[in-house]
């Protein structure tokens, strides 16, 4: 049996992420500077002052876009307790009823948030599906850092009377393009809930911001832990796009 291959598969020019996400640092601390160019790394500010050091990925489709990355589940429990902690501060300034977790990595935030904010429990949404599951409670889904058709969005059943007429929340680990979030809203609206706020650990660009809306075209508010623009390639490295 051959060994395996233990270099990665990284883009040219890009860092492996075996080190990152694994604490915050302050100003003082940072190993580079706050501001661009960026060469393989961003620093995103979070509310409290300090940063967290995220990689930059690039887009396969793109070679002069990049995008940065947070992979929640191989981030330090204490990063992801410490982006929940500044989700659930956002959040309190909007009424909700209950919690709503997307998958996959969204599920990693939003019990935290659901617990900061006082709540003993939450509701997640799923890819996987159970037997007992229908049809009519999914919705097609796919992302930018995802790629391939055919994914869909389920919601347990057994959960519908936890969000039908309930105000909801709905917490993901980031918004870039939208088109995940809008999937997971138009499954709840057929749930007959009312998304009254989002919240995310990384608001990326502002593609999304256009895509998430209510009914009557007013803007769902989406709050974050921390903002992160796209990048384009430059001469001397990488720059937040526009």
């Amino acid at each position: 049996m051959s060994a395996i291959d233990l270099s990665g598969q990284n883009l040219p020019g890009f860092d492996a992420t075996t080190d990152y996400w694994q604490r915050t640092v302050s100003e003082a601390e940072l190993d580079q500077s706050p501001l661009p160019p960026y060469a393989t790394s961003y620093p995103a500010r979070l509310p409290d002052g300090r940063y967290l050091l995220l990689p930059l990925r690039g887009m396969p489709s793109s070679p002069d876009r990049c995008v940065a990355s947070l992979i929640a589940n191989q981030a330090s429990m204490e990063v992801v307790e410490q982006l929940a902690l500044h989700m659930a501060e956002a959040a309190r300034a909007h009424a909700f009823d209950v919690v709503v977790g997307l998958p996959t990595l969204g599920l990693a935030f939003a019990p935290l948030v659901a617990k900061h904010l006082g709540h003993r429990r939450y509701v997640p949404l799923g890819y996987s599906r159970k037997y007992w599951y229908r049809e009519a409670l999914s919705e097609p889904v796919s992302s930018i850092t995802t790629p391939g058709k055919g994914k869909l969005l389920y919601i347990d059943p057994n959960q519908l009377s936890l969000i039908a007429g309930k105000r909801v929340l709905v917490v993901d680990d980031a918004v870039s393009s939208g088109t995940t979030m809008v999937s997971g809203l138009n499954l709840l609206a057929r749930c007959g809930a009312d998304v009254v706020a989002i919240a995310v650990a990384m608001r990326q660009g502002r593609q999304w911001q256009q895509k998430l809306r209510q009914a009557d075209g007013s803007p769902i508010p989406v709050v974050g832990a921390y903002d992160c623009p796209r990048m384009e390639k430059r001469a001397d490295g990488w720059w937040p796009e526009g």
